[in-house]
């Protein structure tokens, strides 16, 4: 019997926007699925929608760079080597 792959849903993105306020969006996606204006709450969102859809949260600081990556998927047990 043959595995088959199950293709992981896209990320879930917390980022900066230049107004201030820190949008919740999905990674490839141009449109943000909430503009929030504390970061705290674009997390907490970010989360939920992350662990509804096992799919992983990145967190980005105020330059855009990553501040934090967490997996909310089906990780692989033993990883090899």
């Amino acid at each position: 019997m043959a595995k088959t792959s199950r293709q992981a849903p896209p990320a879930v993105e917390v980022e900066p926007r230049p107004d201030g306020r820190w949008a919740v969006h999905r990674q490839g996606s141009r449109r943000a699925s909430r503009l929030l204006d504390r970061k705290v709450d674009a997390v907490d969102t970010a989360r939920r929608l992350a662990r509804r859809d096992e799919a992983e949260l990145i967190v980005k600081d105020q330059k855009g760079r990553i501040q934090s990556r967490d997996s909310h998927g089906h990780d692989p047990r033993h990883r090899p080597g």
